[in-house]
């Protein structure tokens, strides 16, 4: 469908644009769709432009001269489908397919035959294209996957995919529309890439009756970007696309190319971009629209390939242009057929024939370039492996691929086991008590809160649906670097550790990468040098600080995926202090000799802002010389936001009311990817480096922290210490880092089976040692956590990069409600013991790494083996009361 657009450029207008196409300057929106406009000479000066483009980004990426496809079968899984797009001629109705002699869904055996007759011809893609979630429309469609002991469509597909990588050895390309986060998750363990086609961001489409998408509830470009960001976050190799002349306006076209762009720079995931044209077919809405008009059609995938740069991989298919026209879509820009198959129809277009790849070859051959075989992932991903390839994939994609990452032509795939990690799904925390017995001591009442499927989702339900894909697989990355501990040194980890040896912090990300996957001997040496670097940086002292946690609520309703401590108001381990029971354990923690008391709480919906300035006032108000470092950086922009302060005023305003410093926590991983996954996004990245930098700016100092072991890979921790130590070199104001690794028993992102359980033993290791080495000379003090990590644990961190072991605590309550079993308090004597068993000498140190004074060191000297819990004089938590004038 042709539309008239109703911008028309001037001729200069023209001239303009292509002048700046041509010198290789970057288009806004409206020279994009000026450019469209181009005809005759114009035309050949844009294709010429984008021409050059293309070229370079081949020769960047180390394939000059070539254009690629995907030798493939077409598998269409099922014709069935919820949405009504006007010019689909591949889905059909119950009615239709039970007149053909069709069942609703292929059978196993049926997909298996299409595969095993594609892997013989030499495919290595196996693409899996289907309607979008049939079962919510056709209850013929659910009572299919009932009578076959699939839950869903979704679970259907990861089944058939897991036996066409064992039975076959062809890689699966999922192309089943409109996917959840946790169907992206449950799909990339068995498919190396993903695709769906965003078509168009016009909305008037989707919400006008009569046109091409009304009615279809998958094609809302909102939720289309959506599922584009998803696979994004996800580390998924996308195939992306937009679909032009279904009733688009030029503006509309250019705004899809720049959303696909956005969507690119910010994940790095869109492996390649399909400027599909639209054919009219018999028996649909649109069977009278007009085809694209090749002229038109050549200047819009030009245009694309201006606007989304060199690095793209832009597509066009081969098919549904007429064989004479094919080397204008050359000229145009593109650099990859799509997929090719010598076997099946293309289901979705059956009208047009694929081409023969030989006579495909002439084509790309006359054009001027080489055609050459790829997977179904491109090569940049291929090369890359995790996190783009899931590992339990990955051995079936090196099998097919050679040195470039392309396919090897002309092998043919084989079977291999793909092995589902072991997840024990029946773990559940200990401690349940009852609801009378306080938390902080006893354990939690409820492994989570009583909100958990509407904030989470269901667990049993999500439990089934997603696969370990954060946790399984990288779990099963940490069983396999156990079994590497007896394997010969690594000479690239030997040359990591003799530069880090001339400098530890100088190392480049990839031969700190390489040092975090060490293990045996070579996680000895790395273990040897971090304590080399220690010594010489800070001496055998393993410094601690005689402290108080005060957790002054655990209600909070941010929704955080990873927090086992947030509970609802009615919940039954809901708590908030009254302000005398927060003065309370001040003066106790005193008179125990502390000189810091460490206060967080949750974000409780009913304190004001101005909480914030009252708990520090009623801590120096009991306690003037006790060390206030409170707040985490989302209360910090919580309490900002409530009282309509800058960051700056509010820490300024909590200064004065007697803040004395920060924890660094909230920081989890510094990366926005992860970060979505684990907090929804609701403290980015940025934001937390604002508040730490704001903080430094007025003098108060903070420690910055690292929560690992969760979604994350060791690419997060490298690039989130790179960030620590540039924001050091512009600030000095933290004062130590501390590690801490997920907690994962009670934790929703764990019971939804996203997160893994936590890091193992060798990446606990290498990550402190490694934080040693790149923050040295920036911060001298690495901690560790016992809390988390027990005295095993801490003993081994202790003789590996860390020198301290952080404060006594007194009381603990996040990581006892995410299932921490390592007690909530360590007595000034534990501690002791703990450093001297490893030939160290103890120091009590104050929250800067001062030293006490007498009197405080006389205190805590007395009660050195009492600790809190002996003295009895524990509090008991009150029923909910808000802090503010209780």
């Amino acid at each position: 469908m042709t539309v008239t657009d109703p911008f028309v450029p001037t001729a200069s207008a023209l001239r303009r644009a292509l002048r700046r196409a041509h010198d290789g300057v970057t288009l806004d929106a409206l020279e994009a769709e000026t450019l469209l406009h181009c005809r005759g000479d114009d035309l050949d000066r844009l294709l010429e432009a984008a021409g050059r483009v293309r070229d370079a980004g081949l020769e960047r990426t180390g394939r000059p001269g070539v254009i690629t496809y995907s030798r493939k079968v077409f598998i269409p899984v099922t014709h069935l489908c919820r949405d009504r797009c006007h010019y689909c001629a591949f889905v059909q109705t119950p009615g239709r397919l039970a007149k053909a002699g069709k069942p609703p869904f292929m059978s196993p055996d049926q997909i298996l035959e299409v595969a095993r007759q594609g892997a013989a011809l030499g495919c290595k893609e196996a693409l899996f294209t289907l309607g979008d979630r049939p079962e919510d429309r056709w209850p013929v469609a659910r009572e299919w996957l009932d009578a076959h002991g699939y839950d869903s469509t979704v679970d259907y597909l990861r089944a058939m995919a897991i036996r066409v990588l064992e039975e076959t050895g062809l890689l699966v390309h999922m192309n089943p529309g409109v996917l959840t986060w946790e169907e992206i998750q449950r799909l990339k363990p068995v498919a190396p890439s993903m695709g769906m086609m965003l078509e168009t961001t016009s909305r008037r489409l989707f919400e006008e009756r009569g046109q091409a998408h009304f009615g279809s509830p998958d094609k809302d470009p909102a939720v289309r970007l959506r599922v584009l960001e998803d696979a994004g976050r996800s580390s998924v190799p996308f195939t992306t696309g937009v679909l032009l002349g279904i009733g688009e306006t030029w503006a509309e076209r250019v705004e899809a190319v720049f959303a696909i762009r956005s969507a690119a720079r910010r994940y790095g995931h869109v492996q390649e971009v399909i400027v599909q044209n639209f054919r009219a077919k018999d028996a649909t809405a649109m069977m009278r629209t007009s085809d694209l008009a090749a002229h038109e059609y050549a200047a819009a995938v030009a245009v694309t390939r201006l606007v989304l740069g060199p690095g793209a991989r832009v597509q066009a298919p081969p098919n549904l242009t007429d064989p004479h026209e094919l080397s204008l879509l050359i000229r145009a820009g593109i650099d990859d057929w799509g997929g090719v198959s010598p076997l099946t129809p293309d289901h979705v277009n059956p009208e047009r024939p694929w081409p023969e790849i030989e006579r495909l070859a002439e084509v790309t051959a006359e054009g001027g370039y080489a055609l050459r075989e790829r997977l179904t992932a491109h090569p940049h991903f291929v090369r890359a492996g995790e996190p783009w390839i899931d590992p339990r994939v990955l051995p079936h994609v090196r099998a097919l691929v050679d040195e470039h990452g392309l396919a090897v032509e002309g092998m043919r795939p084989v079977g291999r086991p793909w092995q589902e990690p072991d997840h024990d799904w029946a773990a559940s925390s200990s401690g349940r008590v009852d609801l009378h017995v306080d938390i902080d001591v006893d354990g939690r009442a409820a492994d989570r809160r009583s909100d958990f499927e509407d904030v989470y989702g269901d667990w049993q339900a999500l439990r089934e649906e997603v696969d370990a894909a954060g946790t399984g697989a990288r779990s099963q990355r940490g069983s396999a670097a156990s079994g590497r501990a007896t394997a010969a040194s690594s000479p690239a980890v030997r040359a990591a550790l003799a530069r880090a040896a001339e400098d530890p912090a100088g190392l480049t990300d990839a031969q700190y990468l390489t040092l975090l996957e060490a293990d045996g001997d070579d996680l000895d040496a790395l273990a040897a040098l971090a304590d080399d670097v220690r010594r010489a940086a800070v001496g055998d002292e393993v410094g601690y600080v005689v402290n108080r946690n005060i957790n002054f609520t655990n209600v909070c309703y941010t929704g955080c995926r990873f927090c086992a401590f947030a509970q609802r108001r009615t919940d039954a381990d809901a708590y908030t202090l009254s302000m005398q029971q927060v003065g309370d354990r001040v003066d106790e923690a005193w008179a125990l000799g502390a000189t810091e008391i460490c206060m967080q709480g949750g974000i409780h919906p009913d304190l004001p802002g101005t909480a914030y300035f009252d708990l520090a006032r009623e801590v120096k108000g009991r306690r003037p010389d006790i060390h206030l470092h409170a707040f985490s950086h989302m209360e910090v922009v919580n309490g900002a936001a409530r009282t309509g302060l800058s960051f700056r005023d509010f820490l300024a305003e909590a200064q004065t009311a007697g803040l004395d410093s920060i924890p660094g926590t909230a920081a989890e991983i510094l990366d926005d990817d992860v970060r979505w996954v684990l907090t929804k996004g609701k403290l980015p990245a940025a934001t937390w480096l604002d508040v730490v930098r704001t903080a430094h700016g007025l003098g108060i100092r903070s420690s910055s922290t690292m929560m690992y072991g969760h979604v994350d890979t060791p690419a997060h921790w490298v690039g989130h210490l790179r960030t620590l130590a540039r924001l050091q070199d512009e600030t000095g104001g933290f004062t130590e880092f501390v590690l801490l690794p997920f907690i994962h028993a009670n934790s929703p992102v764990y019971l939804a089976g996203v997160a893994r359980p936590g890091p193992t033993r060798q990446e606990n290791r290498a990550v402190h040692a490694v934080s040693r080495l790149l923050l040295h000379g920036r911060i001298d003090h690495v901690q560790t956590s016992w809390v988390k990590l027990g005295d095993d644990g801490t003993r081994a961190m202790l003789q590996g990069g860390a020198d301290d072991v952080g404060g006594t605590l007194m009381e603990e309550t996040i990581s006892r409600m995410a299932g921490a079993d390592n007690g909530s308090e360590k007595t000034s004597a534990d501690l002791r013991r703990l450093a001297r068993s490893i030939g160290r000498t103890p120091v009590q140190r104050t929250t800067l790494y001062g030293r006490p004074s007498a009197e405080r060191l006389r205190v805590a000297e007395q009660h050195a083996e009492q600790g809190y819990a002996a003295t009895g004089r524990r509090l008991r938590l009150t029923p909910v009361q808000v802090a503010a004038g209780a």
